[in-house]
């Protein structure tokens, strides 16, 4: 487990800490899901070997500190009775904020097309798993009003747009909490030199003309429509968003996006954020 140590000025009412986690992608299942899951089981824990070790972490961590955990989803890789459990335990013995992840909907990885109706075949049984609305919720803390909302398959909806507008309306300070990181500049270069420059960015709200070089179902999955860019653009210019927490690009990073800045971690990495 890598520790990054961050502070976040946001106008506190007192100083407290937040450990951000994202992507830990638990691939269990066994017996009752079937061969067919538990032959994905084995074929995606060689992607993600350390996940077991770092949900047990996570869970020491949090109890040794008594700091707020936000997951920015991908706890689950994949749904399966076996991860459901996982997830309703990591709950029961957290104080976990959580924004879903594009694989806390994954039936069997990469075999359909994600979209509403796709999620919608799983979401309740998900949603059972954890505490706060999985798809939108706020909890404040010391004065800061955290929000998660689910932009996982790189949209983000009107209804959930309406809601983050009556968030800001409070007059708190707002941390953002999303699974897929908002597009910036400086975030796509780094992306696209890290990962090289025919891959795509995994990013929300990337400008057209940066998806030229997309295949086309990567373009067709990543495309924003209208009230995406709205929700993107209402982002980006809220003077009461303070900081972005997010993951999905499995790696560390810190960028300006506008007047503030987005964050995100990869699979083994916990960020410590000292709020003040």
């Amino acid at each position: 487990m890598h520790i990054i140590k961050t502070e976040i000025k946001v106008g506190a009412e007192k100083p407290f800490s937040v450990m951000h986690a994202s992507d830990t992608h638990l691939t269990l299942a066994d017996a009752r899901d079937g061969k067919r899951k538990t032959d994905l089981a084995e074929r995606r824990q060689k992607t993600f070997p350390e996940a077991d070790e770092m949900f047990e972490k996570m869970i020491a961590l949090q109890k040794k500190t008594g700091a707020l955990l936000v997951h920015t989803g991908d706890l689950i890789d994949f749904v399966s009775l076996a991860n459901l459990e996982k997830a309703a335990e990591f709950t029961a013995q957290t104080d976990c904020f959580f924004a879903a992840g594009n694989h806390e909907f994954s039936l069997y990885v990469g075999e359909a097309k994600e979209d509403a109706a796709y999620r919608e075949q799983s979401l309740a049984k998900v949603q059972a798993a954890f505490a706060n609305d999985i798809r939108f919720s706020s909890r404040v803390v010391n004065g800061v009003n955290f929000v998660a909302a689910d932009n996982s398959y790189y949209l983000m909806e009107e209804s959930q747009l309406n809601a983050l507008k009556a968030e800001a309306e409070k007059g708190l300070p707002v941390v953002l909490c999303v699974h897929t990181p908002l597009y910036s500049e400086g975030l796509y270069d780094y992306l696209l030199n890290k990962e090289g420059k025919n891959s795509p960015a995994y990013l929300m709200s990337v400008p057209e003309e940066k998806m030229r070089h997309y295949t086309p179902d990567r373009y067709e999955q990543q495309k924003e429509d209208a009230a995406t860019h709205e929700a993107y653009e209402f982002i980006r210019h809220c003077p009461q968003i303070k900081a972005i927490l997010a993951g999905h690009v499995h790696c560390p990073f810190a960028f300006e996006f506008g007047d503030k800045m987005q964050y995100g971690v990869g699979c083994t990495d916990i960020r410590l954020i000292d709020f003040t």
